[in-house]
């Protein structure tokens, strides 16, 4: 038998929108490295204040977009195995965002800041 979530009881209503909010996380993610890369001139330096800012802000977007259909899970709004669906995603997404990064990352001549 299927048992309703709060969501539905309340609402009458299917909750097959919530895992959409991860895609904020997706559009968020590469910002504040793309905003160190413009504002700091060397990126060879093994320790700069505005790169590791960047990566620490990236990291928490990251983890919040791993944690977010968690906690939906856990609260009954989605369904474990759309839980489950939406990290397989974040995993697939994260990785094509960073194998990006490191391709076109470099300040060669074969880079993304020139499109």
């Amino acid at each position: 038998m299927h048992s309703k979530s709060r969501y539905e009881k309340s609402h009458g209503a299917a909750c097959t929108y919530w895992p959409l909010f991860v895609l904020f996380f997706y559009i968020l993610s590469p910002i504040p490295y793309c905003i160190a890369r413009r504002v700091v001139e060397d990126t060879d330096a093994t320790s700069n204040a505005c790169k590791e800012l960047a990566i620490f802000l990236t990291t928490g977007i990251v983890v919040s977009a791993f944690g977010l259909p968690i906690v939906f899970a856990r609260a009954h709004l989605i369904k474990w195995g759309a839980c489950a669906l939406v990290l397989t995603g974040n995993t697939v997404i994260f990785a094509t965002i960073l194998g990006f990064f490191l391709v076109f990352g470099s300040n060669d001549d074969f880079s993304w800041q020139q499109w």
